[in-house]
């Protein structure tokens, strides 16, 4: 987590009104810190800042046809760090693409809708409660 004890979220979505709402949606309802992305490029360029969990669209080809898409950028983001948890977000409602997903290590799949932003949040309330556990066993396996 950052140094101020929020967790950063990286927001990356190429739909501009989609990815402010989602911005809105977790700083109205959570002590979050954001930062916000239109393509995976500037993701990836961003990923010195240690974000602790990325929501990540699937597409990713809506401002520049010849940007890499979502897979493309969580492999390069598993290979930059295999631990940081992405969240792939995305309007294909195909479980094919899910798992596919699931096969570059994406951490979850949440399907764009009404219910994407309640799905998302209990998402990272689990990565961090099993990190906050992992944390507390290995604090205790030490002692042992």
């Amino acid at each position: 987590m950052n140094k101020d004890n929020r967790i950063k979220i990286f927001l990356v979505d190429d739909d501009a009104l989609y990815l402010k709402s989602l911005e809105i949606d977790f700083l109205q309802h959570a002590d979050f810190s954001i930062e916000t992305y239109a393509t995976g490029e500037i993701c990836l360029e961003n990923l010195s800042h240690n974000p602790d969990v990325i929501i990540l669209d699937y597409h990713l080809d809506g401002i520049d046809k010849k940007a890499i898409n979502g897979i493309e950028t969580l492999d390069k983001i598993k290979l930059f760090n295999p631990n940081i948890p992405v969240v792939m977000l995305s309007s294909q409602d195909k479980i094919d693409v899910a798992i596919n997903c699931m096969h570059h290590k994406a951490t979850d799949y949440v399907l764009k809708s009404e219910t994407a932003f309640i799905r998302l949040q209990k998402i990272i309330t689990t990565i961090f409660s099993y990190k906050k556990m992992e944390k507390e066993l290995s604090w205790y396996m030490e002692r042992m």
